[in-house]
């Protein structure tokens, strides 16, 4: 995929947008720059900030699996058929802790062990305030990218995913899983220390903690901060500052599904969402619409 700079149209199917954080200078936050692939395409949009962008859906969703033509996309860009099949459109995607992969009923074993049986973290994020969340440690940090996050901070270390999302499980008791994105487009949150969080929520499950630690065994699921910890480093905290010139007073979404043609001034983008002067749109939302793209 190569990047273009755009002067007339781009038309293909969209992805989510690509991410790269760029490190700040000393005493600075680290900013994200974006790409919007259209096709085999990489539209750069950090440029275009300010600038009129038109994008405009030709009535045709084509599978991100397979290439099939499809009415309607599934879990983000997948047909019906490989929605059904397919390990990575599976209930426990959502919810980890429900794998079944050790019941020999996975969908696809192969998928499994690169995606799952691999190492996670267990994070806490500031997006639109504190939050919890898991990935795998080689999504970091686009996974707090995606979710717009201004903070971030893995904590714990564990083997498997299952493994993160049984711990996920007990401290979403305490603090949100999700992020309200309204609230997060509506501007920065304001910050938080995460690593006082983080011990807070090791001290008051340490005995939870434990229990999994000596299921699953005690190198599979490590702690990195407070008294469970050992002689773990603290973590550090990434601060991310995002492509944004006006944060919108009152949220509205747009989506292809009700409006073919999408356009405005781009005033900047977070998290998946372009934020325009007429709304704003998810663009994972719309992974595998066929779109033409232009810009002023």
């Amino acid at each position: 995929m190569s990047e273009t700079n755009l002067t007339g149209t781009l038309t293909g199917t969209l992805s989510k947008m690509t991410s790269e954080l760029i490190p700040g200078a000393e005493g600075q936050k680290s900013t994200v720059n974006y790409s919007l692939p259209v096709g085999d395409q990489l539209l750069p949009l950090n440029t275009l900030i300010g600038q009129k962008l038109s994008m405009e859906y030709l009535g045709e969703i084509f599978c991100c699996h397979c290439g099939r033509k499809t009415k309607k996309s599934f879990s983000q860009g997948f047909c019906y058929p490989c929605f059904r099949k397919l390990p990575q459109c599976d209930t426990c995607i959502m919810s980890p802790e429900k794998c079944h992969y050790f019941e020999g009923t996975c969908r696809d074993p192969e998928w499994g062990d690169k995606f799952c049986m691999t190492d996670h973290v267990v994070y806490l994020a500031n997006s639109s305030g504190l939050k919890v969340g898991i990935t795998r440690g080689t999504q970091i940090p686009t996974r707090w990218i995606d979710q717009g996050a201004v903070q971030a901070m893995p904590f714990i270390r564990v083997a498997t995913r299952q493994q993160s999302g049984l711990i996920e499980a007990i401290f979403k008791e305490f603090i949100n899983d999700r992020t309200n994105w309204r609230a997060m487009l509506k501007g920065p949150a304001e910050p938080l220390d995460l690593q006082q969080h983080a011990i807070e929520l090791l001290d008051m499950n340490g005995s939870r903690i434990k229990a999994l630690q000596e299921q699953f065994g005690l190198q599979a699921i490590q702690p990195m901060l407070g008294d469970m910890a050992g002689e773990a480093s603290k973590p550090a905290v990434i601060e991310i500052d995002y492509p944004v010139e006006h944060y919108p007073v009152k949220v509205t979404s747009q989506s292809f599904d009700k409006k073919p043609l999408i356009e405005g001034i781009l005033h900047g983008i977070k998290g998946q969402y372009l934020i325009l002067d007429t709304g704003v749109i998810n663009m994972r939302k719309h992974t595998a619409y066929q779109v033409t793209v232009s810009v002023g």
